[in-house]
């Protein structure tokens, strides 16, 4: 009886914890190894997105920078083409009164701009331009008088070229003409004698039309 209350008494013990197999530890470890593989690639991408932040935060305080110093350089430039255009207005304005001033003279003594007395029934088309194509005659007459030793002639001729200087409005409108034609080709197309008309400078000799160089030299 003893025996058999003993065997009943053990039976309703707890039963032994049975420890976990290797595999279920080994199982086990694995996991927790891909976890922490998993949060120290997760931590690395991290950090490279800090950084990635950080250098795009960067190369927008540049380009801010750079922004704001082009602007101040424009600002600057501006003010500067501003100012370059208040002076040009005044000079322009200066000119027209000088022009004024040259063309009340010559209306009311033609004859004041020109080295020598002429018709004033054939008007200048510009100020000084009787005076200038006398001045250039009296210089093409020394260069001549030298060349062919006559010294009395080129001695005269040079005094009156020191004591008479050009306007230099004649070379400065034939230079003019010529760049002007030269940056259209030398071709008279539409927009050219239309220019042409505009200044009133010849370009036609009845039906015929002139050529370039007749037309400088006719003009100028």
């Amino acid at each position: 009886m003893e025996l058999f209350d003993e065997f009943i008494e053990k039976a309703n013990e707890a039963p032994e914890e049975v420890p976990e197999t290797t595999e279920e530890i080994d199982n086990s470890d694995v996991q927790l190894d891909i976890q922490k593989a998993v949060v120290e690639e997760l931590a690395a991408e991290k950090v490279n997105m800090a950084e990635e932040i950080a250098e795009a935060r960067r190369t927008i305080a540049l380009k801010d920078g750079i922004i704001k110093a082009t602007q101040a350089q424009k600002d600057n430039l501006e003010a500067q083409v501003s100012l370059l255009k208040a002076k040009i207005a005044e000079l322009e304005g200066k000119v027209a009164e000088l022009e004024l001033k040259e063309i009340d003279t010559a209306m009311r003594n033609p004859n004041a701009l020109a080295l020598l007395d002429r018709d004033v029934e054939l008007p200048d088309r510009f100020p000084g331009e009787t005076r200038d194509h006398v001045i250039d005659a009296v210089k093409i007459a020394k260069e001549q008088a030298d060349k062919d030793g006559r010294r009395r002639r080129s001695q005269l001729l040079e005094g009156v070229l020191l004591a008479n200087e050009s306007s230099g409005n004649l070379a400065r409108k034939r230079t003019a003409l010529e760049k002007f034609l030269e940056e259209n080709h030398n071709v008279l197309t539409g927009a050219v004698i239309n220019e042409l008309d505009k200044y009133g400078i010849k370009y036609k000799d009845g039906d015929k039309y002139l050529l370039i160089s007749e037309i400088i030299n006719n003009n100028y």
